[in-house]
């Protein structure tokens, strides 16, 4: 889930210079795996990385992760290979806010629970200030991970809390009308959860998970043995 959140929150912040919009959208993808792979390396007391063994930790070729990487305008300090914090610094750069980047979680039912609870201190500019939903057992619960609001204070909370993005997770139903009232709310970018495909205006930039579609994608592939 972290690389499809990851993805989605690249691409919609404005505060970055505009060259870096427009690095291929599997780099960004990628450069979001490297970053956690380099976090364990260093965790583990590893100092420098080759291209081949983060090739190796991603089932890619050397050849890609040195493209992906020139991508960024980092190089390797020859026979040491990669600088593992230097390089996470380096992505974290191009990947992460200038500024705390405010998120709110539009359904709070378990998915939208689970979700809140794994992104808290994920990254320090990335933060969920915010829940919404219409079941009044939720509302204002302080056992929650985040603040939950009734769905009738959307434009307000949105607008109080300078919230950029949403994370959706309604039901199907009412997947399409939300993400009408987020955009009207000023949303600029929407991660969807649901297994509806959703129309935006072309200035926001929409992610779409689904993770059903996932799921049978994994079962076939294992049903026809190719793994």
């Amino acid at each position: 889930m972290n690389m499809f959140i990851c993805y989605f929150l690249y691409f919609s912040f404005h505060n970055i210079p505009k060259i870096m919009k427009y690095l291929p959208e599997k780099t960004i993808e990628r450069l979001s795996e490297y970053r956690r792979t380099l976090f364990r390396c260093l965790d583990e007391g590893k100092t420098h990385i080759f291209s081949h063994e983060l090739a190796g930790m991603h089932n890619i070729t050397a050849v890609q992760v040195r493209r992906d990487i020139m991508f960024i305008g980092y190089t390797s300090q020859g026979r040491k290979g990669y600088d593992i914090r230097e390089l996470i610094d380096v992505i974290a750069g191009i990947m992460d806010p200038t500024d705390i980047m405010n998120l709110g979680v539009v359904g709070y039912g378990n998915l939208g629970k689970a979700i809140s609870a794994y992104l808290v201190n994920k990254r320090p500019k990335l933060k969920i200030v915010a829940a919404f939903d219409i079941d009044p057992k939720k509302i204002g619960s302080s056992s929650s991970v985040v603040e939950c609001f009734s769905l009738e204070r959307l434009r307000e909370i949105i607008n109080s809390r300078n919230i950029n993005l949403a994370l959706l997770t309604v039901p199907a139903d009412a997947a399409q009308q939300m993400a009408k009232a987020l955009v009207a709310s000023g949303i600029r970018g929407i991660l969807n959860f649901t297994t509806v495909n959703l129309s935006v205006p072309g200035d926001i930039y929409l992610e779409e998970y689904d993770m059903v579609t996932s799921l049978e994608k994994v079962a076939y592939f294992v049903k026809t043995g190719q793994v």
